[in-house]
Parts: C-alpha cells; structure tokens; sequence
C-alpha cells in the first residue's frame, strides 16, 4: 500500500486474513464532542465492535501520515489536541493534510476514501452529513462519497440538525439505496422517527451482506447508507427534538454559523439546550451503531466463503 497509509498490525492481520473489519471515522474525536468524552465514546465503539466480532479500524491523519487503525495512544493524542488544531478532513483536505505534515480527523466522506483504499467494506458512524436546514447549496461532501465510493455506511441516518427530505433527494440522485436496518422510515439521529420512508427494510445482518453482495457483482461504484435508529432507552420524541433543533438553527443563522463549522456548532448548542440528554444519546447509538456493522461485516465474510 501507498507509503503515506499505515495500518495497525491488528487490521493488517485480520484483511489478510478475510476477517471481519470495521472502519470508524475521527472527527468524532476532535470535532464532535469535548474531552474526556470523545476518548471514552471512541474507545466504547471500538470495544462495540470488539464485543460483535470485528476488528475496528480508527481512521485519523496524524503528522501527515494517514493511519487505518489507531493505538490508544494515539486516540488519547488526538482528544487532547487543542481546538482548531487538528483539520477536519474530506476528500478535498487528504492531499492538503499530508502535503503539510498536518494532524487531520476524517469526516464520512474521508473515512470512506481511506477505508476503500485499505480494503474494508464497512464503516459505522453516528449521522452522515447532509443538506443544511435554509441552505440549500450547503451539501455536504458526504453524500456525494456515497455516490462514487462503495463502502457501506451504517450510521443513525443524517444528523436530524439538517433537512433530512432534501438529504433523500440528493442521495436518490446519486444512487444510494437507503437501508432501513430494523425499520421502515429514516431514523432522525436523536429520535427514532422521521416520517420519511427508507427505500427499503432489512432486518438482519444476513440480508444487508446480500444486498453489498449483490452490489459488488454489478460492479457498481456507489456506497450504501445502512440506517439504524438510536437505542429506545436513550431516544427523544420526535417533537422535543425538531424543537430543539429549530432553536439551535435559528440562534445559528443569526450569527452566521455555517459551512463546516455550522454542524458542530449545532451538535454542541442541541447537548447545551437539553441539558446533555442529546449526547447520552449520540453515545447510544455510536456504540449502537459499531455492533451492528460489526455484525454485517461478519455476515459478508461467511458470504464469501
């Protein structure tokens, strides 16, 4: 492999050896929740996937070099950069990042990149990014990934934070099927509910493996978007939630947050307004979110046998 990639002995070990693998993104790490959460949130989905079976593959650019499974160390490294310092990486920033030697946390849309590089067919997150809520030409990158990487991407649907009917259109337009794993509508990330149908509902590992499978024998190019909804014990209602949000997004546009900033932003504005509960919540199903992945990555393996 390209010498700007390194893989952890253990992912190294387990590809060779056709075992299951799961990719986990790092933005989570550095962008998405403060410390030491984001150290205890990263090392629970690591032990998620553990506990269903796989092998977890931590995806993070550290000094420029692009590593496909990190050491606690390095985790531990990277939840203590101060803020700002570490670039949230995209496929547009993997060439900035290691032309400059930079620390970087990969988004869904670099994870995606880098896991298909390395060889690994599934990657687990909380919510992929989407169309902003008023901003229509907002995309995120992540959806476009989708529609030119074939990894299969099993998350909680996009973060409820964005217009989730125009994040459906752009993934039809791409051609991404979207799974419900265990469900007939979008899971809304803090809520389980959505009110907008999946394309199609699955629910077991075996079937999702099928379905990558079948992918694969077409040769087709695309990813898949496996959605799962948020553990129940740790769900909103659907109304506490969009009300939050509305807030959260409002406040956001009065100060002209948006862009790349505009999701973190928002994610932390949401755990301030309902006290934590959103990101007892985010934890759920991260951790939630590694098991089932796990779980399909095992079923793939055996389908290949």
């Amino acid at each position: 492999m390209h010498n700007t990639i390194r893989t952890h002995p253990h992912v190294a070990a387990a590809l060779q050896e056709r075992r299951p693998v799961v990719a986990l993104e790092s933005t989570v790490i550095t962008h998405g929740l403060p410390y030491p959460a984001n150290l205890e949130t990263a090392q629970a989905m690591e032990e998620a996937v553990r506990a269903g079976g796989a092998v977890p593959a931590t995806i993070a650019v550290i000094a420029g070099t692009i590593h496909v499974g990190l050491t606690e160390e390095q985790l531990a490294y990277l939840a203590r950069r101060p803020e700002g310092s570490v670039r949230k990486c995209s496929r547009r920033d993997l060439p900035l990042a290691l032309a400059r030697g930079e620390d970087a946390a990969t988004t869904v849309a670099g994870t995606m990149v880098v896991a298909h590089l390395a060889g690994i067919a599934l990657f687990a997150t909380g919510g992929i990014g989407g169309v902003h809520r008023g901003h229509p030409f907002d995309v995120s990158a992540d959806l476009t990934e989708l529609g030119r990487t074939p990894v299969t991407v099993v998350c909680s649907g996009a973060k409820s934070i964005l217009d989730l009917p125009l994040t459906l259109e752009v993934l039809e337009t791409n051609g991404v099927p979207v799974i419900g794993y265990g469900t007939s509508e979008l899971p809304a990330f803090f809520s389980r509910q959505s009110g907008l149908a999946v394309d199609v509902r699955m629910d077991t590992p075996e079937e999702v493996a099928a379905a990558i499978r079948a992918r694969q024998a077409l040769g087709l190019e695309n990813g898949m978007l496996v959605t799962v909804p948020v553990p129940e014990e740790a769900a909103f209602d659907e109304q506490e939630a969009e009300a939050l949000i509305a807030q959260a997004t409002a406040e956001a546009d009065a100060a002209g947050i948006q862009g790349p900033a505009a999701t973190p932003w928002l994610l932390r504005r949401v755990s301030e307004l309902s006290e934590g509960r959103s990101l007892r919540a985010n934890v759920a199903l991260l951790r939630n979110n590694g098991a089932v992945a796990a779980a399909i990555a095992g079923a793939l393996v055996k389908q290949d046998i």
